[in-house]
């Protein structure tokens, strides 16, 4: 059993050789010998003022590779993180609507005429390229498929994400932040997803704590931020949040299933019906 657990926590902790070994070879294209590698200590070295989301997202290491063709170039960015949740996180919040989706590509892509991002496993990989030609973007989306079918060929949302209702879902809204969330560093991890509910955008939110325990002093934290009285149980809440309005939560078990309405509106008291629906 133990050597069980140790196999399937290093499943996903690929080396920078390992990374170079999954690359495929897509006709007319070199991969250059070099590889590059940065660490949290000089990942700024690369991306500058990026650096500070990627290390909040549990950044471990990312490996630089590019294939030459003549004057252009794919370059390949591989970050590796913390956990899969931490990759998804990532990816997430780089995420833009004005790209198209790819949800066969890895856990998701996402992508425009000269990049092409996706998440797989504990990586989340960034893809640009010299040109938009449609040549490029088909030998992006080749390196893209074989790259993401190597780290993790079930890559996919976190269980969590998707224990989201389905109804009034607003597609690719689904995300996971590690810090802060509305404002309160007590409030992380946050697993949100955005949604149309009676007419309002709401984002529902869960947080799971491990243990009730865990979950319990979260919500200490809450009422002690609003000097709400503590004498609370598990089931329907209202933290009347002085700066994010009311946030209805249900506290079950571990843990904390919640919706934010970023105007500050009273939600109905049907919202807790629909907080439920997170299975």
């Amino acid at each position: 059993m133990l050597i069980s657990l140790f196999f399937a926590g290093q499943a996903f902790a690929q080396t920078p050789e390992q990374l170079r070994s999954y690359l495929p070879e897509i006709d007319g294209w070199t991969i250059t010998p070099e590889i590059e590698v940065f660490n949290r200590d000089n990942l700024y070295e690369r991306i500058n003022g990026a650096a500070p989301l990627f290390l909040e997202n549990n950044f471990q290491e990312m490996t630089s590779m590019e294939y030459t063709q003549s004057d252009d170039y794919i370059t390949i960015q591989v970050y590796r993180h913390a956990t899969p949740e931490d990759a998804f996180g990532m990816y997430a919040s780089e995420r833009s609507s004005e790209m198209v989706f790819y949800p066969a590509i890895g856990g998701e892509a996402q992508g425009d005429g000269y990049g092409l991002f996706f998440f797989a496993g504990t990586i989340y990989v960034k893809m640009s390229a010299s040109d938009e030609t449609e040549e490029i973007n088909q030998a992006m989306k080749g390196i893209a498929q074989s790259l993401a079918s190597a780290i993790d060929a079930n890559a996919g949302y976190p269980e969590l994400v998707q224990s989201f209702p389905a109804e009034g879902l607003i597609p690719y809204s689904q995300a996971y932040i590690t810090q802060n969330y509305i404002g309160h560093e007590f409030l992380k991890p946050v697993y949100t997803a955005d949604y149309i509910w009676e007419g309002k955008k709401i984002q529902l939110f869960l947080i799971d704590r491990k243990t009730a325990e865990g979950a319990k002093d979260i919500l200490n934290a809450y009422f002690t931020f609003t000097k709400q009285k503590d004498d609370f149980i598990e089931g329907p809440l209202l933290i009347k949040d002085r700066y994010n309005g009311n946030i209805p939560i249900i506290w079950r078990g571990q843990y904390l299933i919640g919706a934010f309405n970023s105007n500050g509106d009273d939600l109905a008291e049907g919202i807790y019906d629909f907080l439920n629906q997170v299975k």
